[in-house]
C-alpha cells in the first residue's frame, strides 16, 4: 500500500501543498445552459499553439459514476443504446460489470504503448452502491478500480457520503473504527489518487486532499486537476460535509492550471464531477454533442484555455464534445462506458496538439478477468446469506422512470419549467415511509427524493439484496410538524430548486404550468405554480393554519437538494432506517403493484 505522497513519489508525481482557500476567494457561479457544438476531437494546432518534431501520445482511459457496480448491473441500468429500431424503439446492448470492464481497460491499453496509458476517473465512485461494495463500506469497489489500472480521480459528491474523515480513510488504508475489518482481512488502501482542489477543510483553508497531480510521459508533464461539483452541500447530507467547504469550479481550475504552468505543464486535464446532457433524438449518440445542455457548457467555457480536455460526470450521460477548443467527455455510469482519449504532445513545448475522444461501450462478450472474479467471489462469500434473503414480490416491473407532466423549458414569462412527475417506484418507497411512521408517529404524508431511488424493481420476487440497491443510503427517517402554508411552500420549493418530490397516496394537488416559480434565493412561497385550494391530504384541503405530521428522510430534514422549507419544520422524531421501512412494506403488502401516476395533476 502507498499513502498519499508515498504513492505520489512513487509514479513520479509531483503534488502541491495548496496555501489557504476562502470562499470569498472564489465568486459564485451562476451558470447559464448552454449549447455545446458536437465534436470528437480538437485540435490545439488550430489555437496557435507550436508544433515540432514527432509528439508524444498518451492515452487516458477514463470512467466516472461507478458507484459500486462490481457485478453487471441488471435491468435498464445495465445498457446503453445503441440506436433506434425502425418501430421507435430504443436498440440497446447489455454493457458494465468491473470483470469486463477490467478486461476491456487493459484491451484498450494494449493498443497503445503500455507506458503511455494513464487511467481517470471523475468521481462517484463509490457511494449509492450495490450491496456487495456497500456492505463493506466499499473497499472492495476501491480494491477493484485499483487492480484494474486506475491512476487519478477527483471526489464527487458521494465520496462525502460517510464523511470527510471515512474519504480519507478510503484512501489511506484502515479498518473502518465502527465496523472493523469487515471481511476479515486489513484493508490497505486506494492505489490510485483521489484529487480534490476545490475540497477544503473550513478550519484550515486548506484542501482535504491533494489538488492536482503531475505525471511525466517520456520527458513531457501532464498535470490532473481533481474536483467536484461547487455545490455539492446541497446534495449530500450535513454529517457528510461537515467541516468542508467548495469553491467554485472554474476559478478553482483556473488557479491551478496557472500553478501548474508555472511549474512548466503545459497539457492540463481536469477530472470535474460535474456535467451536462445532450437533448433531441440523437441524445442517446454516446459520441455526440447534440443541444448539450446543464453546467458543464459554462464551466467549460469559463475555463483557461490552457487546460485541454475535461472528463467530467455527476449526471450519468455519455456525450463528446468539443466546448471552447477543450475537449469535453462523459461516459455514462455503472462501468458501462471508457472513454478512450488520445493526446499527441508537443516534446519541445510540452503542449496538447490533438486530443481525440471515443466513448468505447463495456460489452459482455469479452473474457472475465480473473483477478476481478476473484475478488467478486470473496465478498459474495464474505456477504453471507442475507443478500439473497426474500423481503417481498413485485407484482410487475417497479421502475423508477418519472412521468413527464410537462417538457423542460421556459414558460411564456421566461420561468424555468422541468419535467415534474412521478415515477412506480417512488411513489412506492413514498408509501412504504408512511406506512411505517402513521401508528407511533401519526404521520399523514410523505415525501421522497427521487436521487435516493437508485434502480428499478424487477417483477418477480424481491430480495434484500435487490432491496438494497434500490435504497442504500441507510437514511433515517424523520417525522415533523409542517403548517399547510409550510406544505403549500414545499410544494411550490419544488420549482424554484428543479427537483421534484414523490408524495406518498394521501396527497393529492395540482400544478398550473403557466404560473410563475419563486426566484432563487427569494421566499418559495411567492411562487405560483401549486393551485393551492387543490392540495389536499386524506382527500381534506391543507389549511394554512393547521398542523400536519410529515414523514422525509433525514437528508431532506437537513435542508438537502435544496429544501429549505424543511428546516423549518418542528418536533422532529427519528424514526426507523429506510431500507427497513421499504422491507418491511414489500414483505407487509406483496404482490406490490405499481401505483396509479394521479397523485400530481396539471392545469394550464
Amino acid at each position: 500500500m502507498f499513502t498519499p505522497l508515498r504513492r505520489l513519489a512513487a509514479v513520479g508525481v509531483a503534488t502541491l501543498a495548496a496555501g489557504a482557500l476562502s470562499a470569498a476567494a472564489y465568486p459564485t457561479a451562476h451558470p447559464t445552459l448552454g449549447a455545446g457544438a458536437g465534436a470528437v476531437g480538437v485540435s490545439a494546432a488550430e489555437r496557435g499553439r507550436p508544433s515540432g518534431p514527432p509528439p508524444v501520445q498518451v492515452q487516458l482511459l477514463a470512467l466516472n459514476d461507478f458507484h459500486g457496480n462490481l457485478e453487471a448491473p441488471t435491468g435498464s441500468g445495465g445498457r446503453i443504446q445503441t440506436g433506434v429500431n425502425a418501430d421507435g424503439s430504443a436498440s440497446t446492448v447489455d454493457a458494465g460489470g468491473v470483470e469486463y470492464l477490467a478486461t476491456q481497460l487493459r484491451q484498450l491499453a494494449e493498443q497503445q504503448k503500455k507506458q503511455n496509458t494513464i487511467t481517470v476517473a471523475a468521481g462517484d465512485l463509490i457511494g449509492a452502491s450495490p450491496l456487495l461494495s456497500a456492505a463493506f463500506h466499499d473497499e472492495p469497489s476501491i480494491e477493484a478500480l485499483g487492480l484494474a489500472g486506475l491512476d487519478y480521480a477527483s471526489v464527487g459528491n458521494h465520496e462525502f457520503d460517510e464523511g470527510a474523515a471515512e474519504l480519507l480513510r478510503i484512501q489511506n488504508g484502515g479498518c473502518h473504527p465502527v465496523d472493523g475489518c469487515a471481511d476479515g482481512t486489513p484493508y490497505e488502501g486506494a492505489d490510485f489518487q483521489y484529487l480534490s482542489a476545490n475540497a477544503f477543510v473550513t478550519e484550515t483553508g486548506k484542501p482535504l486532499l491533494a489538488p492536482y497531480a503531475v505525471k511525466k510521459v517520456q520527458g513531457v508533464k501532464v498535470g490532473f486537476i481533481g474536483m467536484t461539483l461547487e455545490g455539492t452541500k446541497d446534495i449530500v447530507s450535513q454529517q457528510g460535509v461537515a467541516g468542508l467547504d467548495f469553491a467554485d469550479e472554474v476559478a478553482t481550475a483556473n488557479r491551478y492550471a496557472g500553478e501548474l504552468q508555472a511549474q512548466g505543464v503545459e497539457s492540463i486535464v481536469v477530472l470535474l464531477h460535474q456535467g451536462g446532457q445532450q437533448s433531441g433524438p440523437n441524445a442517446w449518440d454516446v459520441n455526440g454533442c447534440n443541444g448539450l445542455t446543464g453546467p458543464i457548457v459554462d464551466i467549460a467555457d469559463g475555463m483557461s484555455d490552457a487546460i485541454d480536455v475535461v472528463v467530467s460526470g455527476h449526471t450519468h450521460q455519455a456525450y463528446n464534445c468539443d466546448i471552447d477548443g477543450k475537449l469535453v467527455t462523459s461516459a455514462s455510469s455503472a462501468g458501462r462506458l471508457v472513454t478512450d482519449i488520445d493526446l499527441s504532445i508537443d516534446r519541445r513545448s510540452g503542449d496538447v496538439t490533438t486530443a481525440v475522444a471515443n466513448n468505447v461501450i463495456v460489452t459482455r462478450d469479452v473474457a472475465k478477468d480473473a483477478t476481478q472474479t476473484a475478488l467478486i467471489e470473496r465478498y459474495r462469500t464474505a456477504l453471507g446469506p442475507i443478500a439473497t434473503a426474500q423481503v417481498g414480490t413485485a407484482a410487475q416491473d417497479l421502475t423508477r422512470t418519472q412521468e413527464q407532466l410537462f417538457p423542460t423549458g421556459t414558460s411564456s414569462t421566461g420561468a424555468p419549467l422541468f419535467a415534474l412527475g412521478e415515477s412506480p417506484l417512488g411513489n412506492v418507497i413514498a408509501d412504504a415511509q408512511l406506512a411505517a411512521t402513521d401508528d407511533e408517529e401519526g404521520a399523514v404524508a410523505a415525501f421522497m427524493n427521487p436521487g435516493g431511488v437508485r434502480a428499478d424493481l424487477a417483477a418477480g420476487p424481491v430480495t434484500y439484496e435487490e432491496a438494497f440497491t434500490v435504497q442504500p443510503f441507510a437514511n433515517n427517517l424523520v417525522t415533523l410538524d409542517l403548517t399547510g402554508t409550510q406544505i403549500q411552500c414545499l410544494l411550490e420549493q419544488q420549482f424554484q430548486v428543479g427537483r421534484t418530490l414523490y408524495p406518498s397516496a394521501s396527497v393529492a394537488y395540482t400544478v398550473d404550468t403557466t404560473g410563475t416559480t419563486a426566484a432563487t434565493g427569494a421566499d418559495p412561497c411567492t411562487g405560483s405554480r401549486v393551485v393551492d385550494e387543490t392540495v389536499t391530504i386524506a382527500g381534506q384541503p391543507v389549511d394554512d393554519a393547521s398542523t400536519y405530521r410529515v414523514t422525509v428522510n433525514n437528508f431532506l430534514a437537513g435542508g438537502g437538494d435544496g429544501f429549505g422549507v424543511l428546516t423549518g419544520a418542528t418536533n422532529a422524531v427519528t424514526g426507523p432506517i429506510d431500507l427497513d421501512a421499504f422491507t418491511a412494506y414489500l414483505t407487509a403488502t406483496s404482490p406490490v403493484s405499481a401505483p396509479a401516476l394521479d397523485r400530481i395533476s396539471t392545469q394550464s
